[in-house]
């Protein structure tokens, strides 16, 4: 199996290393420090990275978050760039699973906070990976938003959510993935129905 997460945290970690601390992600008010700092804290802290579930926790996760952000810059990408073998969401046994799309989507949001982006040109077998877990991902987040959708990826498939849909979303596994994960101005995806365009959609 190619280790897709392990190959988008390397990028991703290269990349953050080229930008430096301060540069914009799609991540609203984040920088790139506070991004690597949020890689961090999902790898190394799950007392504080419940806080993404529990909105009784949030005030603490971000605490914890600024504490790894206020380090050197080139530490918190270091940490970043190889999770501990024992963390809960990218151990050898989890870490395609979890971290996939997680890496994908973050990598995109430190791209896509510069100018002049472009999509990359994904392999079939990334694609397909992708599309794996956006049937997952983008089920719960659709359903969570409201909106009665069929997704449709050309050569990977299709699937609906909820019964009769409205609305259509359209396009490359991995645009569809940026889609359904909030990055909706930023995603190179074709979308037919008023509910999907006005939804809130945030994991």
């Amino acid at each position: 199996m190619t280790a897709y997460a392990q190959r988008e945290r390397r990028l991703l970690a290269d990349l953050l290393l080229r930008l430096g601390p301060d540069q914009p992600t799609l991540c609203e008010g984040w920088t790139t420090r506070d991004l690597a700092a949020h890689l961090v804290l999902r790898d190394r802290r799950p007392d504080a990275a419940a806080g993404g579930l529990l909105p009784p926790l949030h005030g603490y996760a971000e605490r914890v978050r600024l504490g790894i952000a206020a380090r050197p810059y080139a530490e918190i990408v270091h940490d970043a760039r190889r999770a501990p073998w024992w963390s809960p969401v990218s151990n050898p046994l989890l870490d395609e699973v979890t971290n996939t799309i997680e890496f994908f989507v973050h990598h995109e949001d430190a791209r896509r906070g510069q100018p002049g982006w472009q999509p990359r040109d994904l392999d079939r077998g990334f694609e397909s990976a992708l599309w794996k877990a956006v049937r997952v991902t983008g089920r719960l987040t659709l359903r969570r938003a409201g909106v009665r959708v069929r997704v449709n990826a050309d050569g990977y498939g299709s699937f609906d959510v909820g019964d009769t849909p409205s609305a259509t979303l359209s396009g490359p596994p991995g645009e569809i993935a940026l889609f359904v994960t909030g990055r909706k101005e930023n995603a190179r995806v074709t979308v037919d129905g008023d509910d999907l365009r006005n939804a809130r959609l945030a994991l």
